[in-house]
């Protein structure tokens, strides 16, 4: 009766230790969804942007649209609640940084010889 009590034991330790990893939760993705966003300065003045993101761990991937057109994020990364990323156009590379915190993005972008700040706040998500 004891070897079937510790064997049971033993199967149910097995089970739990494949299991349990696969039903833990996964960790956050904050910047993953549509971020409403402003850029200042520049030659163009502010300029709205719309940022469609997707977090896997440090890896950052999505797009941009706005008014001057819309195109892939080449390389993105959020490191220590930093988010940095580049945008490539035929023109050159956008190249923006942010500091996460409290639902929002603020930092600075630079093209070519231009630079400025930008924000940017996370739409929330749809009602279900």
């Amino acid at each position: 009766m004891k070897r079937t009590i510790v064997l049971f034991a033993l199967i149910c330790a097995a089970v739990l230790i494949f299991i349990l990893p696969s039903i833990a939760k996964k960790p956050d993705a904050p910047l993953t969804g549509t971020w409403d966003c402003q850029s200042k300065g520049g030659p163009d003045g502010n300029t709205p942007f719309t940022l469609y993101l997707q977090q896997d761990g440090e890896n950052v991937e999505g797009s941009v649209s706005s008014p001057l057109g819309d195109a892939p994020i080449s390389v993105g990364t959020f490191k220590q609640s930093v988010l940095e990323f580049e945008i490539n156009t035929p023109d050159g590379s956008y190249t923006l940084t942010a500091k996460f915190g409290n639902g929002t993005l603020s930092g600075n972008w630079s093209f070519n010889n231009e630079k400025g700040t930008w924000e940017g706040k996370k739409e929330p998500p749809p009602a279900k």
